[in-house]
């Protein structure tokens, strides 16, 4: 029986919150379009160079610190492009005297047995002499040696390689942070790591405005950015993480602006993953990176150690979420990726001329004027009008 003084009418008063009432909208590289201005310029007079973390480089270019995409002879290869590759020091390269048998048999395996045969591979224990030599090698390919491990291991690998002559040391983690809470060991301390480091140190990744803003405090010479997106990771899937690059970028490269008004240091921002064509870095830059890190594009190139196929770093992991090898294909030579003359009409070849051909239109003549253009919501820009283009895919 109802309580006859008790009201059945709607609580109008009550203010009921759902979470999804401040969900803000975040943007990835199709959602939005760069917009042109009131001048363009010469393709020519476009300068895409850039000093990056004190080296210089001809092309705002990285490569993934991937075993599928950074060798020595890769790195040497990007290094004439005018590009810098990332030397994963946890891979097969720092395992094995001759990686090429492993990285084949990673390549040939069948789809149903790669767990195991990526599992097999990364259990090889990493050793000292071989981090040496392959700084050596890289250095003897005509680049300057940057490379790459994760937190746990920095403070084994760091004074290795700034011994044998490492020019460059990222530390990258699947999401970093600047304050890591552990109970079974002792966590990096970043700022004591970069403090006692002789070599510039970046570290990577994340998507967030104040965690990269404390990244820069500590010393980060350049943070990365992105968090599952990339085309062999599967974080956002499996873990449910991840800001949509273009939103991810312009937050941290606002931090960066910041952390530059108020310190007079300028730290590097790289947009980490999810670009496989020309407008995309040129998006990334307009977002707010000084650069890119490119894996799976380049991991296409003749010169890429994966033999037409990719695959994340803790693909072999047993702790973290299963990665995926992917057959990305052979392409063509570095050079026709990154410069041309494209052999395709989708965008994914002459990755460098297409933004250098991007800023002349927007009036960018430099990083800096591009980081400065119109970003526009267009959802509809890659299908507006393009029916007999669409037509069959």
């Amino acid at each position: 029986m109802l309580d006859q003084n008790r009201s059945t009418a709607p609580a109008a008063r009550r203010a009921f919150r759902s979470k999804v009432d401040s969900i803000r909208p975040t943007y990835g590289f199709e959602d939005v379009s760069l917009a042109p201005g009131t001048e363009t310029v010469e393709p020519d007079d476009v300068v895409v160079a850039q000093v990056f973390c004190g080296i210089e480089l001809a092309i705002p270019v990285l490569a993934a610190a991937m075993d599928a995409v950074v060798d020595a002879r890769s790195a040497g290869v990007l290094a004439g492009l005018g590009g810098l590759g990332f030397l994963n020091l946890e891979g097969v390269q720092t395992r094995y005297e001759d990686p090429a048998p492993v990285l084949e048999r990673i390549a040939s395996a069948a789809d149903a047995e790669i767990q195991g045969v990526l599992a097999e591979a990364y259990a090889a224990p990493i050793r000292h002499e071989l981090i040496a030599r392959r700084i050596a090698e890289i250095h003897a390919a005509g680049s300057k040696a940057a490379v790459s491990s994760t937190p746990g291991a920095a403070r084994r690998f760091g004074p290795v390689c700034a011994e044998h002559g490492a020019d460059l040391f990222l530390v990258q983690s699947q999401v970093s942070s600047a304050r890591h809470l552990a109970t079974a060991y002792q966590p990096l301390s970043l700022a004591e790591f970069i403090r006692l480091m002789p070599i510039p140190v970046a570290v990577g990744n994340t998507t967030n405005a104040d965690a990269a803003f404390a990244l820069m405090e500590q010393g980060a010479a350049a943070v990365f950015v992105g968090v599952g997106p990339g085309a062999a990771c599967t974080t956002r899937e499996v873990l449910g993480i991840g800001i949509p690059q273009v939103t991810a970028v312009s937050d941290v490269a606002a931090a960066r602006d910041v952390f530059l008004a108020e310190t007079g240091r300028r730290v590097q921002v790289v947009a980490d993953g999810g670009m496989k064509r020309g407008g995309d870095i040129a998006k990334a830059i307009a977002a707010g990176a000084d650069s890119v890190m490119l894996g799976t594009p380049l991991a296409r190139a003749d010169e890429a150690p994966g033999r037409g196929t990719n695959w994340g770093m803790a693909a072999p992991s047993p702790v973290l979420p299963r990665g995926t090898r992917i057959r990305v294909g052979t392409v063509g030579p570095m050079e026709r990726i990154l410069f041309g003359p494209s052999h395709v009409t989708d965008g994914t070849q002459n990755l460098v001329g297409a933004l250098r051909q991007s800023m002349a239109a927007l009036g960018a003549r430099t990083l800096r004027d591009m980081q400065a253009v119109e970003i526009v919501y267009a959802p509809s820009v890659a299908t507006e009008g393009k029916s007999w283009q669409l037509r069959g895919r």
